[in-house]
């Protein structure tokens, strides 16, 4: 697992401030958007996906997927540098968290019954994204 420390370090004030409460929930507290709920489910337009809460590029659309779990599926990050992995065994389950390395923003988790492309699905809540379609 990944033990590095984020470059961005705020207190938890500094993010309420910043954050929408379902940003802060998410992002701050490693909370969880309902599935099917959320607005970049659907998102087929062409661009890039960056954490919402520090604006570092995460996700590009040329990796994203519908693997009809109910979040936004990527088969991988933009680039290695940008993901932390953490092993997240809440809810009576072992899992592997995926973090925003800049900021330590919860992103979702990462399973190993992606696409043969990579064998990863990326399972991001939409909260945690923003899209940005003038990037790419």
């Amino acid at each position: 697992m990944d033990k590095s420390k984020p470059f961005l370090e705020l207190t938890e004030v500094d993010w309420q401030s910043q954050l929408t409460q379902d940003e802060f929930n998410i992002c701050r507290k490693q909370g969880t958007e309902a599935p099917f709920s959320g607005m970049l489910l659907h998102n087929k337009a062409t661009g890039s996906y960056a954490c919402t809460c520090c604006q570092t590029v995460l996700f590009s659309s040329k990796n994203k997927y519908d693997s009809g779990c109910g979040w936004p599926s990527f088969d991988a990050p933009i680039n290695d540098q940008v993901i932390s992995y953490i092993k997240d065994m809440s809810h009576g389950m072992e899992r592997i968290e995926i973090r925003c390395r800049t900021c330590d923003s919860h992103l979702g988790h990462v399973f190993n019954d992606g696409p043969k492309t990579t064998g990863e699905r990326f399972c991001v809540n939409s909260v945690s994204l923003n899209f940005d379609e003038s990037q790419w």
